[in-house]
């Protein structure tokens, strides 16, 4: 066996590599500090064991997850989402059959056909959140991980897992499903429905990324990568990162100094740091608008013309779920509904409260308004199930006259209220709803137990003091962290 490749082979075998030691078994003459993302409360975190979770003792604001093997964890789902997704793409999809005529589609239909019919940035839409950005963010995972058990990192490592915080909240494979599942339930009345390879193929590719992206362990990926440089000398523990003129990096999560201007750049990960995102509320606003008077004529025009023998219908979202209702599909029209006219008006409401409340009303509870702003970002993107449903039938029923779908101007609309909205919710700095609380020092308190030692500490190297954040483990949350 050649020298070379005999020394590769021993260093994956080697137990530093193989077994990845989190930072707190290299890091043991001092604290690893950081500052909550959503509170600014700067807190020390405790050594974690796998399946264990540090919480923000203010807020409660999950900031770090540990994973037993998180290099292998996520190599190993990385690669099999790509090879899932690959068979996705190479199989048909889904095919309908109705008096004599049929089709067949691939998944990359979906978007093709939506070019067709002069729909370009829906077409987009549907291309970037289901194929392209998935299949970046996998590729970026398996390039990182690798970099990670080869005696020099590869270039551009810390750019790529720079990106991956900026990629992740764009998947939408899983909605893809669901608008799948939706669109299926549309036709079976009207014609023999066909699953293709693809069909299974997608729904295990879609589990897989979503099990990637769980499984990433963003804290030990950048202590592996780039180390941890100590935080600035006088970080106090039990108060805010802006009180004392320093930030936590949202990418990296250590903690910088800012200039007096309350901008910077990380020292680890090189991203831009600001006291508060600048103008957080004047955007927000701006894109809240957007998306209200786009919201009309997602509403007011058709998101899709049927036709069946050469009678075309149109249909809006709300015509759409008294159709289903009217054919006892109830769970699917619960879901379209909720989708399509309760998410998106909630979010709208939500988000205008938080931007009237966060400079207006520090004394209110902080705790809520930050539930609420962290329910606003998860169920964002869940209104896209429409705009794929669309797409969907579009490409699948294409039988000219006997049975058709166009796609209507309100696919175009509605999809912008999504993409808009979920802008909105992450240019809004959550960080601006703690500003001002009286309560400043009163932590959050979670259902189960944590540490209730002081937390008023300096950072000093070599102190060795108990940590100050709450810390669960799998049986406490009930689920693998």
């Amino acid at each position: 066996m050649p020298t070379s490749l005999r020394g590769h082979i021993d260093r994956l075998r080697q137990t530093s590599v193989t077994q990845h030691l989190p930072p707190e078994a290299h890091v043991k003459s001092r604290r690893r500090l950081r500052a909550c993302h959503e509170c600014d409360w700067v807190m020390a975190l405790p050594p974690l064991s796998p399946g264990e979770e540090a919480d923000c003792v203010r807020c409660g604001h999950d900031l770090v997850k540990r994973h037993a093997f998180p290099a292998q964890r996520s190599l190993a789902l990385a690669i099999s989402a790509l090879v899932a997704m690959a068979a996705a793409l190479a199989f048909p999809f889904i095919g309908f059959r109705a008096k004599g005529v049929g089709n067949e589609i691939e998944v990359a239909q979906t978007a093709t056909q939506m070019l067709e019919h002069h729909q370009p940035i829906v077409a987009m839409m549907v291309l970037m959140s289901i194929i392209v950005l998935p299949a970046l963010y996998l590729i970026t995972v398996v390039y990182l991980q690798l970099s990670l058990t080869l005696p020099r990192r590869l270039p551009y490592s810390r750019t790529l897992a720079r990106g991956l915080s900026h990629i992740a909240p764009w998947l939408m494979a899983d909605v893809f499903i669901v608008g799948t599942m939706v669109a299926l339930i549309k036709v079976a009345g009207l014609a023999e429905i066909t699953l293709g390879v693809s069909f299974w193929a997608f729904i295990i590719y879609a589990v897989l990324l979503l099990a990637t992206t769980l499984s990433l362990d963003q804290d030990w990926l950048w202590f592996s990568l780039a180390g941890e440089p100590l935080a600035p000398e006088g970080t106090r523990t039990g108060a805010t990162a802006a009180s004392q003129g320093l930030t936590g990096c949202h990418t990296c999560g250590l903690i910088n100094r800012l200039d007096q201007h309350g901008h910077g750049r990380c020292r680890r990960c090189g991203e831009k740091l600001h006291a508060r995102r600048p103008r957080s509320l004047q955007t927000t606003w701006a894109l809240l608008l957007t998306a209200a008077v786009l919201y009309i004529p997602a509403n007011v025009y058709p998101i899709m013309y049927t036709t069946s023998l050469g009678s075309a219908e149109p249909q809006t979202i709300i015509g759409g779920v008294i159709y289903l209702v009217s054919h006892g599909s109830w769970p699917v029209a619960l879901v379209i509904f909720v989708a399509s006219v309760i998410v998106p008006i909630g979010k709208l409401l939500a988000l205008v409260w938080l931007c009237l409340v966060a400079p207006r009303a520090p004394n209110m509870r902080s705790v809520v308004r930050a539930r609420l702003y962290r329910l606003t970002e998860l169920i964002g993107r869940w209104s896209m199930v429409d705009v794929f449903v669309v797409s969907i039938l579009v490409a699948l029923i294409r039988a000219g006259a006997l049975m058709s779908v166009d796609p209507g101007p309100a696919s175009l609309a509605f999809g912008g209220v999504v993409i808009v909205t979920m802008l909105a919710a992450m240019s809004f700095d959550p960080r601006l709803l703690w500003d001002g609380d009286s309560k400043t020092h009163a932590p959050y308190t979670p259902t189960s137990h944590h540490p209730t030692d002081a937390i008023h500490h300096p950072a000093e190297d070599g102190e060795d003091t108990p940590p100050s954040m709450t810390r669960h483990t799998q049986d406490e949350q009930g689920s693998t962290s």
